[in-house]
């Protein structure tokens, strides 16, 4: 049954006017949202667990199992891998080097990391494009993991070098090396862009070029301790510390039953996507981000403005500087990110305004096995968890 420690719920506050557009925050409903976060346990996914806020009201719950082999129940407290959310506290590490005037945003990368970046393509790729995912550099996941050879094309994909690299030390700049000399996907600067994990693996060696530190100690020091984020860590070891859940991976259904990948070195995506958090921090991170008190607000206003940039799903979505807007027509637009990697999966937004929040994170990934045109098949667990996110958001 849903958990949901901590939460409450006041009466109704007043509209507010926000960018030339009146806002109504709808109050906390947890008996709604308890029942909502337990469809998605229902539709498929073995545990969930989620945060709410709006204003200084805070609902917490938690559906299923974080474990499938004894029934352990999952709690809203648990911490969590998180994906590529970890790009948007790599994005503020890197603006706070630009506030301190040691990293030029517009700067050619090969000014800093000639090596990693030689010639011309150095001297047209800029950080911005690093962040915003217009460099045109490859992704280097299909040369890290063999069996991914048909990355994007993930029906062509095999599961089979999951195992195989379960504890395998990735170097960075081998990874980088294999992004940088795959055929580029795009002009340095062009739109739109392609979303990369190479681009994130760059900014962590930048950090490390310009502070002399390792880019896990640069974020950690810069952007987690400030904001205080007590149970935020990017790991350098593959085992997950404190209460965790299982985290499960199907892949297209082709690991049935689906396999846990709890304990897993993420060397292999390191500031681009390793990153433990959550909920509550996640909440917490990103609602001083758009209060101005991570970044600068010129610096948030530059993370604010966003290009066309396609997904690995083959979608164009909107990009900033490690932020993305999620809008729906007619409703408030949401800032945050998304991520995945084996076996998890969380989203974290925060309205434009700074006062509705939502983070929620899973342990299951890739649920959805193909049609006959490779292309995910619908399933109950995606209406599902999007009607949990309206709720969350819009009430």
């Amino acid at each position: 049954m849903p958990c949901s420690p901590g939460r409450t719920a006041d009466a109704r506050p007043a509209p507010r006017q926000t960018e030339g557009r009146m806002t109504v925050s709808n109050p906390l409903d947890p008996a709604a949202l308890d029942a909502a976060l337990e469809n998605v346990h229902r539709a498929g996914v073995p545990g969930l667990f989620a945060e709410v806020r709006d204003g200084d009201r805070v609902w917490r719950g938690a559906a299923g199992v974080a474990d499938t082999a004894t029934g352990r129940p999952v709690t809203a407290d648990m911490r969590h891998r998180v994906g590529s959310i970890t790009k948007t506290f790599t994005a503020a590490a890197v603006l706070r080097q630009v506030e301190r005037g040691t990293i030029g945003l517009d700067t050619p990368i090969g000014r800093y990391l000639p090596e990693l970046v030689p010639g011309a393509r150095g001297a047209a790729i800029t950080v911005r494009m690093l962040v915003n995912h217009t460099s045109g550099l490859a992704e280097y996941l299909p040369y890290a993991y063999p069996s991914l050879k048909s990355f994007p094309d993930l029906a062509g994909t095999r599961p089979e070098s999951l195992d195989d690299h379960r504890f395998t030390r990735f170097d960075s700049a081998d990874l980088i090396r294999m992004g940088v000399t795959a055929p580029p996907v795009g002009a340095p600067g062009g739109t739109p862009g392609f979303y990369s994990n190479t681009n994130y693996l760059l900014l962590g060696a930048l950090l490390e070029r310009v502070t002399g530190t390792t880019a896990e100690h640069c974020v950690t020091r810069d952007v987690i301790e400030p904001a205080g984020l007590q149970d935020t860590e990017l790991p350098t070891g593959p085992h997950l510390h404190g209460p965790h859940p299982r985290m499960y991976e199907a892949w297209f259904g082709m690991i049935d039953p689906p396999r846990d990948y709890s304990d897993y070195d993420m060397s292999w995506v390191g500031p681009a996507g390793a990153l433990i958090s959550t909920v509550a921090d996640l909440n917490r991170f990103y609602g001083l981000l758009l209060a101005g008190e991570i970044v600068t607000p010129s610096s948030l206003a530059e993370m604010r403005r966003t290009v066309p940039v396609v997904s690995q799903e083959g979608k164009t979505i909107a990009y900033g500087l490690g932020l993305h807007p999620m809008e729906t027509p007619g409703r408030d637009t949401f800032w945050g990110h998304g991520g995945t990697v084996w076996g998890a999966g969380a989203l974290s937004a925060i309205r434009a305004d700074g006062r509705r929040q939502v983070s929620v994170a899973v342990n299951l990934q890739r649920w959805s096995g193909f049609d006959a045109s490779g292309r995910p098949r619908p399933h109950p667990i995606d209406d599902a968890l999007a009607a949990f996110h309206r709720l969350a958001m819009y009430g």
